[in-house]
């Protein structure tokens, strides 16, 4: 089964390893049909130094701790 990969923007990288990305999804009301956005939060692990406002992509991996099941792919 291939690893999930999704795109966002980074919120946050305060903490050592590890950012914060934003993922922005466009879903359909299922009574109403109208579109909307949706945004979630995902921690990422990383080794490299990732400035605020950076598009990446990110990839589901094993968990490395409680919060962290992504890690960060490459810089767009």
């Amino acid at each position: 089964m291939p690893k999930r990969q999704l795109q966002g923007i980074i919120i946050s990288n305060k903490m050592q390893k590890t950012v914060v990305v934003t993922v922005e999804s466009i879903k359909k009301h299922p009574k109403y049909l109208k579109t909307f956005k949706s945004h979630k939060n995902y921690k990422a692990h990383t080794d490299e130094a990732f400035q605020i406002d950076d598009k990446v992509i990110i990839e589901e991996c094993n968990p490395i701790s409680k919060d962290k099941k992504w890690k960060v792919i490459k810089k767009i």
